[in-house]
């Protein structure tokens, strides 16, 4: 202040003041908008399978995944990318021309048996239904009428793996070679679900065999959950509904023959130079979860009627099977891991791979996102409390969450 220039009023004192809180409040926000760092993500998923398709749907819609990106300091650019089946997503991935994409437990085996390095991120979609079908009019009302027959599925992938399980709890052997039995690859679930001559019978996903149930009147035999569809006729009785001889004989029973997950997984640069990335879609797929289980399951089914092609009487079913709607989270726990273990025990057994996979190889597939699981735990609500993990009336497969993998223990 110069001297001899006039008092400075008690307004102008105030009005300065405001002027400079105003200016240190504003600048912080400018030089964040200043020192964001622009990123490209490629997410790939398989809208025509389960939970992960309404999910992601709602995630694209409202732009979930870039809000969280520029909470974390990213102005983000998405490329989605929509694949029919596992294979080509997890090609593009080991080629490194995919950046997060989501495969079940059968690629996810494979993948590690291989020493190829993966980083589960979180879980994707779980407790699918797998049935076994056939057409019209041919004999087949049972799995022991497989022997000597053709029969479809997805090779490398969760049906095919599924079809084992099946072999092994109602027939003894895991491999169908066992019993005679034909597999052709079928590499798309309308292809599987359609059962075309020169096939038998075939495994497919259960919105693929809805849908191809009701437009062409494909017949169900038996289901992955242990259980017989409509067009069984064997030792559990006839019809649908009867819970099957060999299913109590699964190690995953009461979940099915097959413990279904399909985990989200990504590269290396998503867990590490740009985890924050990795942490924002953790957050953003949690709280879409967390918007879809407030809605009615017809309701959720509807936001993905263009890709399951069911009604959303229909889509219900689906949804209410799906684990991540039952659950009400995605973090990958214990009980999840450890299904990874034990279906690549059952994979040595159906020839698809030489050994089992070791605990600490899997844990370790883990391990690099659990710091970023944590964060994005406590930032969407820490639903559920800690004691939910280890809710020992779920009825599903869990135990301690991935950011605790240094307390898990091997399956027995």
């Amino acid at each position: 202040m110069k001297i001899g220039s006039p008092t400075p009023t008690r307004r102008q004192l105030i009005s300065g003041a405001a002027s400079l809180v105003a200016g240190s409040v504003a600048m912080p926000t400018i030089i964040c908008a200043q020192s964001r760092k622009s990123a490209k993500l490629s997410v790939g998923r398989q809208p025509y399978a389960a939970g992960n398709s309404p999910v992601t749907q709602r995630m694209i819609d409202n732009k979930m995944l870039e809000k969280a990106a520029a909470e974390l300091g990213y102005d983000v650019a998405i490329d989605w990318r929509d694949y029919p089946s596992a294979l080509p997503m997890v090609e593009a991935f080991i080629s490194g021309n995919l950046d997060i994409g989501m495969w079940g437990n059968t690629p996810i085996v494979r993948l590690l048996a291989q020493g190829q390095p993966i980083n589960v991120l979180s879980v994707g979609e779980g407790h699918m239904r797998f049935v076994l079908l056939t057409r019209k009019g041919l004999p087949i009302r049972s799995i022991a009428d497989l022997k000597g027959k053709t029969v479809g599925a997805l090779v490398g992938g969760d049906p095919y793996n599924a079809l084992s399980q099946m072999l092994l709890c109602e027939l003894g052997n895991a491999d169908p070679r066992a019993f005679d039995i034909r597999i052709v690859n079928t590499p798309t679930q309308a292809q599987a679900a359609s059962v075309p001559d020169g096939m038998d019978a075939a495994v497919a996903i259960y919105p693929a065999f809805l849908k191809a149930q009701a437009e062409i009147g494909v017949v169900g035999i038996m289901n992955s959950f242990g259980y017989s569809e409509a067009g069984y006729d064997g030792p559990a009785g006839k019809g649908e509904g009867h819970l099957l001889p060999g299913a109590k004989k699964s190690k995953f029973f009461p979940d099915g023959y097959y413990l279904h997950r399909s985990f989200w997984i990504s590269s290396d640069r998503i867990v590490g130079t740009d985890a924050g990335l990795g942490e924002a879609f953790l957050v953003a797929s949690q709280r879409a979860v967390a918007e879809l289980v407030k809605e009615k399951p017809g309701d959720i089914a509807k936001s993905v009627e263009k890709y399951w092609g069911l009604d959303p009487a229909l889509g219900a079913r689906v949804v209410d099977d799906e684990v991540l709607f039952q659950r009400g989270w995605t973090w990958p726990t214990e009980g999840d891991a450890a299904a990874i273990t034990q279906i690549s025990q059952f994979m040595v057994e159906g020839k698809l791979i030489p050994k089992p996979l070791e605990w600490n190889k899997v844990k370790s597939a883990f391990a690099k996102a659990g710091p970023l699981l944590r964060k994005a735990y406590d930032a969407t609500g820490k639903v559920p409390a800690e004691s939910g993990f280890t809710d020992q009336k779920a009825k599903d497969l869990r135990g301690l969450p991935a950011w605790q993998a240094d307390q898990w223990k091997a399956p027995a």
